[in-house]
């Protein structure tokens, strides 16, 4: 049976858990990517909801979990954040840098139950990466079970395209790494360009459709499907956004499942 929430986290936090995501946990849950529009330990460090989330999907009581802040360079703040968080979860954390003495990428990605990918600077995220081979690993433990989950520029790294605002002029449509067909525009909500500019772009057939993903909303694929919309605040959704046969932009809110902030480990009870 997988785990209980209860058993990945430190202290008595209330449990998230549902009988309808066990069910599901214990079908085929190989291939999973959990892309994240904006959240999680780096921006509500106080609301561990969709990082408890991701950690459930690995079904181990213990699961190990390797940060990966290629984007933002590796920045002491983001890894100590990270480590921060985790002191209050049952897991193993371990985090990459690929801007210091580089271990055996190999050995150190495909022996973790869960990646998670910062956010930051998505091109030259992507570009640090195809030069140390991790897109291949990447592949490689996606397709051994390992979930696959980030943030913001984590998130969009997985679909084929993305907006990104790597560069200094505007957005702009950033070609990703494609397990997941179509494109991502996370912090849909966060910045007033990034509507107008992600309809922008699937209006004039410059990106495929996709989705776009509020802060504090994650979509949860398994395979190159939908499994799960989940979010860490009422009003956070995730969006289809597709081309009309009019020359339009067509956005379909998707349902979305609102995971109950937990109190901080210093309130539990």
């Amino acid at each position: 049976m997988p785990p209980n929430t209860r058993s990945l986290v430190i202290g008595n936090w209330p449990d998230i858990w549902t009988p309808r995501c066990a069910r599901n946990m214990v079908a085929n849950m190989t291939r999973q990517i959990i892309a994240i529009g904006g959240g999680g330990f780096l921006e509500e460090p106080d609301n561990p909801t969709l990082d408890l989330y991701v950690l459930q999907q690995a079904a181990k009581p213990h699961p190990s979990v390797c940060f990966l802040p290629t984007g933002s360079a590796a920045p002491d703040s983001a890894v100590v954040a990270f480590y921060s968080a985790c002191s209050r979860y049952n897991c193993k954390p371990s985090h990459l840098s690929l801007f210091r003495r580089t271990p055996d990428l190999s050995a150190l990605l495909l022996s973790q139950d869960v990646i998670y990918v910062g956010g930051g600077n998505s091109k030259s995220m992507l570009a640090v990466w195809r030069e140390w081979g991790i897109p291949e690993l990447l592949l490689t433990a996606w397709n051994s079970g390992v979930v696959l989950a980030g943030v913001c520029g984590g998130a969009l790294c997985w679909f084929e395209q993305g907006v990104t605002d790597s560069f200094a002029h505007g957005m702009t449509v950033l070609p990703a790494l494609g397990l997941i067909p179509g494109s991502c525009c996370p912090h849909y909500d966060g910045e007033a360009d990034r509507r107008p500019a992600y309809h922008g772009f699937v209006q004039r057939g410059e990106i495929q459709a996709g989705f776009a993903i509020d802060i504090g909303a994650a979509i949860h694929f398994v395979g190159e499907e939908i499994h799960a919309v989940v979010a860490s605040r009422p009003q956070a959704k995730a969006y289809r956004v597709k081309p009309t046969d009019d020359g339009d932009v067509h956005e379909e809110a998707l349902q979305v499942r609102y995971l109950r902030n937990l109190p901080t480990e210093e309130g539990a009870g």
